[in-house]
């Protein structure tokens, strides 16, 4: 009965342990929808507010992975290039959204230009650029922690580059560790 209570908790120590090792060993990128204008949505802005959609991109960062959501009513959204987008041009869309609500997927670092398409709408400031950044690197593993070298009575000698152990640390060899001495502590109280 001693050994069966042992081995269930053991067991109960790895599978919590390797449960933590793979959370902590998987990187997770945050993916984002943004509401294009917040509570407005997809609007024209009135003669005071032609900004809004400038303003509202300045508030955001958006990286490759995140979407765009546009909500509007008897209006559309236009991808463009950049001449498109300064001079308002909605006769050569890259792509074209007319359902009231539209998602467009940021898929690549840079500028994304957007217009309303209807006419004099993008004038009057009914239009977006957002740069997208790329992805924020995700570090493979901490840094290695070096000790300092060991002290002694003679005379100091000029410091060189190699010298001081390093040593690095990884939850693996944590693991492992806490794994044996936890073994071993079993096989002692059998």
């Amino acid at each position: 009965m001693k050994n069966t209570n042992a081995a269930s908790l053991f067991a109960l120590f790895c599978t919590s342990v390797m449960a933590i090792l793979v959370a902590t060993s998987v990187p997770v990128q945050a993916v984002e929808e943004f509401k294009v204008g917040d509570v407005l949505g997809w609007i024209e802005p009135d003669a005071n507010h032609t900004s809004l959609y400038s303003q509202w991109a300045a508030r955001n960062r958006f990286h490759v992975g995140d979407s765009l959501s546009f909500e509007y009513k008897n209006d559309s959204v236009l991808v463009v290039n950049k001449y498109e987008y300064y001079h308002c041009n909605t006769s050569k869309p890259i792509a074209a959204f007319i359902n009231g609500k539209s998602v467009v997927k940021l898929d690549r670092p840079g500028p994304f230009y957007f217009i309303s398409g209807v006419p004099d709408h993008c004038k009057n400031g009914q239009r977006l650029f957002i740069d997208v950044m790329s992805p924020h690197p995700i570090s493979p593993s901490p840094p290695s922690i070096a000790f300092p070298p060991a002290l002694d009575e003679g005379p100091s000698p000029s410091p060189s580059p190699s010298s001081g152990v390093p040593v690095s640390v990884t939850i693996c060899s944590v693991f492992m560790a806490v794994t044996a001495t936890f073994v071993t502590f079993l096989c002692s109280a059998a």
